[in-house]
């Protein structure tokens, strides 16, 4: 399945945390409904993730709080495409 959405990336608060886009809450409701049967623990689902023609593979995880799934981007994406906090950007998810 494949997902084209635009989102800001944001940083956990935890000290260091990670970055992360969360995916549109309607992708999230599809996606969980459909392949649930596919999570690994966590909530995690493998995928494939693209950001300005530089594709990776990754995973997404059901955040619960947030009620959608969020995907991480490394920081080896973020240096290569020098993306920052709160820019939105366009993405592209395969599961």
């Amino acid at each position: 399945m494949k997902y084209q959405f635009s989102a800001k990336m944001w940083q956990h608060q935890a000290t260091g945390g990670w970055y992360f886009v969360s995916l549109p809450k309607t992708f999230s409701k599809e996606i969980r409904g459909n392949l649930k049967w596919q999570e690994q623990g966590w909530g995690r689902m493998k995928a494939f993730a693209e950001i300005d023609q530089l594709k990776w593979e990754t995973a997404i995880w059901f955040d619960t709080k947030l009620d959608t799934y969020i995907l991480p981007i490394k920081a080896a994406i973020r240096k290569k495409r020098n993306l920052e906090i709160h820019q939105t950007m366009e993405i592209t998810l395969f599961i």
